[in-house]
């Protein structure tokens, strides 16, 4: 088992209790300086604010302190999923069916590793995709990189001037 699952295992019943939900835990920034990345839902559905993330953090801090699945000093960032959020889960799929997203595979399917297109849901292990030429079937365990477009326009969630954007608090652990 790797590092950050042991990590999204081990803090995912605390922040269960509290109403959130793990989208994706990375480890990145080197030996020197770590940086420990955990981005998070409500499972009410509402958008993640700046106090839930305070909450998370003070929640995920205090969690890790007692287990120390990370050798030595770390900086731990906690985060929304933003409006190009990463699908990393079966359910994504299907939960942002009818939005457009961005794919890429690990293993070429007619000759390509990237599609761009409109989910449109998720088929047992299939992830269904309408492109410019046409749908697309693609294997979930293929699928090495995925999110969301954000989409743009007057009102639109993220357009320019809706002041919409993903909420990050960041603490030193």
């Amino acid at each position: 088992m790797q590092l950050t699952d042991r990590i999204a295992e081990t803090i995912e019943p605390a922040l269960a209790a509290m109403g959130y939900e793990i989208v994706r835990v990375q480890l990145g920034g080197g030996r020197r300086s770590p940086t420990l990345q955990i981005m998070c839902d409500r499972l009410d559905g509402q958008g993640l604010t700046l106090d839930d993330c305070a909450e998370i953090s003070r929640l995920a801090s205090a969690v890790l302190d007692v287990e120390d699945p990370i050798a030595g000093e770390y900086t731990l960032e906690v985060s929304s999923p933003g409006l190009d959020r990463p699908l990393t889960r079966p359910k994504d799929f299907d939960r942002f069916a009818g939005c457009e997203a961005r794919i890429e595979l690990s293993l070429p399917v007619d000759g390509r590793k990237r599609f761009r297109g409109v989910l449109r849901g998720l088929e047992g292990e299939t992830v269904l995709l309408e492109t410019g030429d046409g749908p697309c079937r693609l294997a979930l365990p293929d699928i090495e990189k995925a999110r969301l477009i954000p989409a743009r326009g007057p009102g639109a969630p993220g357009a320019p001037g809706t002041g919409a954007r993903g909420q990050r608090a960041r603490t030193n652990a």
